[in-house]
């Protein structure tokens, strides 16, 4: 379910929110579009100063709501951070010890930095508030894609495409969006795939319930963190765990023409062709992705690596563990749930890891996650 919106200027626009409806998420995303504010600034009107960051001599903008004033101070996010260290060389780790141990350094560090090429510009996207809140720092060549309006345009290129879907959640962090969407009605079955696998959750068997869905999910960031994307997902109905497949998504890398300084305010029209292309794209996925014939041919390539005997479980475990880089306790979960699944197959793992996607509280770690579990089944029956 959703949590609560936080304050302007403590950490950003709103806290993370795990599982959400699509209504929530909505309500969400419009209250914060209300909050946010856009810069390209140059170097010399950026500085530090007590771990904050500083803007001067931007030029106000006049629009219909009034005057908007970009000159202010802004608490840098930990994905604002990523983005000072990133374009201006600083190593990640100084950047987050000089914040955490000693500021003076975090700010002269910056200060440093900007005043060698007081003429580069950036991007700073940031919530407005006494202080606000900045939520990232990028190439001033970046294009703006903002959740709501992708949002917005996915679920009108759904209507349009007249498929019968549910939204079976949302998630919304710092550095993304993600949405996932479902058609029971475009249903495969997958006897090789589930075939002695056992709910975690239901404790029902997967030959009681041999059936996947397609679906697909939608992913944006609008603070650097990849580009919007529409991925297929075929979801396992006897416990929901997602299979994205990653190769085949649609999406729209977050880059355009440099802009000019100061204030932005994207025209009308030019919001209207971004949603029109969305809308499209998201018209086209549906066409291919809830597709019965697509659905079986991606279960035969899948199911191909299933089957494989799993004779050394922690071995394999570990080394799936290792090669993905899974923390100790992502590690530990996926074994546990090898063990509960009691499908002794590289589709074992498969399942494993999916299931422990679902247990995560962390999004962006679950949806991670979830996008490496064809790899691990992969790694698994190489192994």
């Amino acid at each position: 379910m959703a949590h609560e919106i936080s304050p302007i200027g403590t950490r950003a626009a709103v806290t993370d929110t795990r599982n959400a409806s699509i209504g929530d998420l909505r309500r969400i995303l419009e209250r914060d579009q209300d909050s946010k504010i856009d810069m390209v600034a140059p170097a010399s009107a950026i500085s530090a100063a007590d771990g904050n960051i500083v803007v001067t001599g931007l030029p106000p903008v006049i629009t219909a709501d009034g005057v908007t004033i970009a000159d202010g101070t802004y608490r840098p996010t930990v994905v604002a951070d990523e983005g000072i260290s990133d374009k201006l060389k600083i190593p990640l780790t100084y950047v987050r010890r000089t914040r955490a141990e000693a500021v003076d350094l975090y700010d002269r560090n910056i200060n440093g930095w900007l005043e060698r090429d007081p003429s580069r510009r950036f991007l700073l996207r940031a919530f407005k508030g006494e202080p606000g809140v900045l939520r990232a720092w990028l190439s001033d060549s970046y294009k703006r894609l903002d959740h709501l309006d992708i949002l917005t345009a996915v679920l009108l290129g759904v209507r349009e495409s007249g498929h019968p879907v549910k939204i079976t959640g949302a998630d919304l962090t710092e550095r993304r969006m993600i949405v996932r969407v479902e058609s029971e009605d475009v249903a495969a079955l997958a006897p090789e795939l589930l075939r002695g696998y056992r709910s975690p959750f239901t404790g029902q068997s997967g030959e009681d319930l041999p059936l996947v869905s397609a679906g697909f999910v939608l992913t944006n960031s609008e603070v650097g963190e990849g580009k919007y994307k529409l991925t297929p997902r075929i979801v396992a109905q006897v416990c929901g765990n997602g299979m994205t497949i990653t190769k085949d998504a649609f999406g729209k890398v977050h880059l355009g023409a440099r802009m000019d300084a100061g204030i932005i305010e994207f025209s009308e029209d030019t919001q209207e062709k971004n949603l029109a292309l969305i809308t499209a794209q998201t018209r086209d996925a549906v066409a291919t992705f809830m597709n019965r014939e697509y659905v079986e041919r991606k279960l035969s390539d899948i199911q191909r690596e299933a089957g494989r005997k799993i004779t050394r479980p922690v071995e394999t475990v570990e080394l799936v563990a290792k090669q993905l880089r899974f923390t100790d306790s992502v590690r530990d979960s996926v074994f546990g749930h090898f063990i509960e699944g009691g499908q002794t197959t590289a589709g074992g793992i498969l399942q494993a890891v999916t299931a422990t996607a679902q247990t995560l509280s962390d999004a962006d770690a679950a949806h991670e996650l979830e996008t490496q579990a064809l790899t691990a089944m992969a790694i698994a029956a190489a192994a």
